[in-house]
């Protein structure tokens, strides 16, 4: 079952990838920040080491606890987008999972709109 488990998450994070040329990375991430499955897209190489990834990933894990206590008064969180020089970065939350990707910062708003529509709806189950 484990096994089973860890091939659908491979196939979800590969997914995700192919949706767009410009899509750089992809992960699912636990709650408590650990990186479940993650593949940075062939031809791209990586803005951060291993170490700073994993880092990175536990902190992405920290401000979804830290946002929820304002889900009662706000709503739930549907996305959060950080724009960066380099690098554009989604984050969605999933019932048990969190779902990180990364694209090229030139990316048309709409397009990555459309993206995390498609993500959701491939991340559904997580």
């Amino acid at each position: 079952m484990v096994g089973k488990k860890k091939l659908n998450l491979l196939d979800i994070v590969q997914k995700i990838l192919n949706l767009d040329s410009q899509m750089r990375f992809a992960a699912i991430i636990d709650t408590k920040g650990k990186i479940r499955e993650a593949i940075m897209k062939t031809g791209k190489t990586s803005l951060e080491s291993q170490k700073e990834e994993e880092h990175f990933c536990k902190q992405v894990a920290q401000r979804r606890a830290m946002r929820k206590e304002f889900d009662k008064t706000l709503g739930k969180v549907r996305y959060v987008h950080v724009e960066r020089e380099k690098v554009s970065q989604m984050v969605i939350y999933t019932k048990r999972n969190i779902v990180y990707f990364s694209m090229e910062p030139e990316m048309p708003i709409n397009t990555k709109i459309r993206l995390i529509t498609k993500i959701k709806r491939i991340t559904a189950d997580l």
